[in-house]
């Protein structure tokens, strides 16, 4: 699948406070006036899904109107935000936009839209760091000696992520290519089996989302390696980041609001403004820190910038790795 040009969803990011819509200022300002709808691609119970009841709690009780989070599954998020794409553009149907709609627009060759032509940024809202943790068992305890032992035993260290295609894979991949080393990777449903399978031995490595692995990380039972955030994470302040053997990586899982296209300007401002301040709210703060995820405040323009550079970086991270949609 071709890849959108990155200056088109800036374009359109930016366009979307100085679309004229002036026959909507009256409807914007009494926004919502009914209930508004958050399609997940995410199970209920998943972090994920607690996030968008986080925001939707958040927004309800600001705007003193409901604002309903449902769950399509399926396609690695594609049938949700197929589902948002297909929806009017009227503020009314939001969409969970995370980091599998940037690895989508090339892991998948044919898609029924376009994500940075058919989807208007609105907000960032959180981000999720990724943790590289072994079992205490495996003899590594640095970056620089799993690099070592994995180039003096090739194909002996086995690497598990959730699902093909998803972040924590893309993570792999790219550590795998920075480094050479040779690694087999094993896909598993979910970080949670993962887990078990590594605490238990039967793996000695994973790329895992922080919330599911920091606990097994305070009990002793892993090891925590580095995670692939930019900079440090205040959830673990002595662990190093990758960066700090291989400059320039980072890779860090991210959730966002958008809308269909063309929905007006003033919806995008209001729901923008009310989700930041929601984002420097001390409470709602403490229940994203619970689940290891971290505020990640945008302007519209902002988001919009930062998903056209992801879906341009994890492009051709899946086209050098060969990766497909499982």
């Amino acid at each position: 699948m071709k890849l959108p040009h990155r200056r088109q969803f800036l374009h359109l990011a930016a366009g979307a406070a100085a679309l004229p819509a002036l026959s909507w200022t009256a409807a914007a300002q009494a926004y919502p006036t009914r209930p508004v709808h958050l399609i997940v691609g995410f199970p209920p119970g998943s972090g994920i899904d607690r996030d968008a009841h986080i925001v939707g709690e958040w927004l309800a009780a600001r705007f003193g109107q409901s604002f309903d989070v449902e769950n399509r599954l399926g396609a690695g998020t594609n049938i949700a935000t197929e589902a948002v794409v297909r929806a009017p553009a009227d503020g009314y149907t939001l969409l969970l936009a995370n980091t599998a709609n940037a690895i989508n627009a090339t892991l998948y060759d044919k898609l029924n839209f376009n994500f940075i032509r058919d989807i208007t940024p609105v907000a960032g809202l959180v981000s999720i760091p990724i943790v590289i943790v072994v079992n205490p068992s495996f003899p590594v305890k640095t970056v620089p000696e799993l690099i070592a032992y994995a180039k003096a035993n090739p194909g002996k260290v086995t690497m598990a992520t959730p699902f093909s295609g998803t972040l924590p894979h893309l993570a792999a991949a790219l550590f795998k290519k920075t480094t050479g080393v040779d690694m087999p990777h094993v896909t598993y449903p979910g970080d949670v089996p993962a887990l078990i399978d590594l605490v238990a031995g039967k793996i000695q490595l994973q790329f895992s989302g922080l919330g599911a692995a920091i606990e097994y990380i305070k009990l002793g039972k892993l090891r925590a390696l580095a995670v692939t955030t930019a900079t440090r994470t205040e959830f673990l302040p002595d662990t190093p980041t990758l960066g700090d053997f291989l400059p320039g990586y980072a890779a860090t899982t991210w959730l966002g609001i958008g809308t269909p296209k063309n929905t007006p300007a003033e919806v995008v401002e209001i729901l923008n403004k009310e989700i930041n301040v929601g984002l420097a709210d001390a409470k709602l703060k403490a229940k994203f820190a619970e689940l290891g995820h971290l505020p990640m405040p945008m302007t519209p323009a902002e988001f919009g910038k930062f998903v056209a550079a992801e879906t341009e970086k994890w492009g051709l991270v899946v086209k050098a790795a060969g990766i497909k949609p499982q």
